[in-house]
Formats: structure tokens, sequence, C-alpha cells
């Protein structure tokens, strides 16, 4: 039996370089990630305005100008919309296009909220075994230092999947009301060939 545990011990011990190695790509990717949300939106905020003005266009039946900057996954179906000319298969496939688009997109947030509490939990109770056997051999320092690498191993792993799920959030919102924009104007576009 005594064997069995000290195999499990130097299997747990012999993670703690993966997971404090993954903590860090997922800290770097976290602030990959935080960035590109702060760009989308600030392009959303600035390009609301045209995703208004094209729709109040195409309820007049007068459009030029299709394409929205800084919306590059909206204008990509939003165009795929206006070529299918009112086919209403093909335009459903397009909308579904457009739901997996968007569920690839916010698969790095997923992926982030969920594994990042994860790996930070691994990476706090790999280094509390040695630091109670230094508790109990007298070592205070070795301790310490264990303790250290659980707590800060706890925040990385808690502030990866909070940037992971915040942005997760935030993202489906806006994709929700972009998948909810390309189906009135498709309903738009439909009406408008009809009449």
């Amino acid at each position: 039996m005594n064997s069995i545990t000290n195999i499990l011990y130097w299997i747990s011990t012999g993670l703690l370089i993966p997971v404090i190695a993954l903590l860090l790509f997922g800290f770097i990717r976290a602030l990959m990630l935080l960035g590109n949300f702060f760009g989308m939106y600030i392009g959303r905020i600035k390009n609301e305005k045209q995703q208004q003005k094209l729709i109040s266009e195409l309820k007049k039946n007068n459009f030029k100008d299709t394409k929205i900057k800084g919306n590059r996954l909206f204008n990509k179906h939003l165009q795929r919309i206006i070529d299918a000319k009112n086919k209403d298969i093909t335009i459903e496939k397009i909308l579904a296009d457009f739901e997996i688009a968007s569920e690839k997109e916010l698969s790095s947030s997923k992926t982030l909220s969920k594994l990042g509490p994860m790996v930070g939990l691994m990476g706090t109770l790999i280094p509390m075994g040695p630091a109670l056997v230094g508790l109990a051999q007298g070592d205070i320092s070795s301790m310490a230092q264990n303790m250290q690498v659980a707590f800060s191993t706890t925040v990385i792993g808690l502030f990866i999947g909070a940037i992971g799920y915040v942005t997760q959030l935030i993202k489906q919102r806006w994709f929700i009301a972009d998948i909810n924009n390309l189906e009135y104007i498709a309903n738009l576009l439909k009406t408008n060939k009809d009449a």
C-alpha cells in the first residue's frame, strides 16, 4: 500500500510543471482574448449605427452599401443572404452557418472559462502535499514556498476563468443580436422582393 501511495505522490508532483506551463499558456491566451474582445467592443460601438441604417434602408427598399465596417463575420453572411436571392432553404443554411461560426468564435472563451479554474485547482492541490510534508518535518521555508505556488496558481486560474466567462457572456449577446438582425434582414429582403 505504501508503494502505491508513493507512486501516486510522484505522479501528482510530476504534474506540477505541466500544470504551471498550462497556466502560463492560459494566462497569455486570456490576455490575447481580452485584447481581441476590446477590439471587437470598440468596433461594435463605432458600427452599431451602420447596422441600424442598413436595416432602415432595407425597409424602404433602398440600399446601396451593405458593408458594415469592423464586423467581418456579419458582413460575410449578410452578403451571402443578399446573393441567395430569396431562396428560403439557402438563407436558412446561411443563418445556421452564422450560428456555427459564432459558436466557433466563442469556443476559446468557453475553454478558458472552464479549464482555467480546473488547472488552477490542480496547481493549488499539487504543492499542498509537499507543503504538508515540510510542515511535518519542521521545514517552514519549504512549506512557505509550496504554499506560495499553491495560492498563485489559484489566482491565475481564477483570472483566466473570469476573463473567459465574461467575454463569453458578452460575445453571446452580440452574436444573438447579429443573428436576430440577419434574420430580420432576410425577411425584409423576402418581403421587398414579393412586393
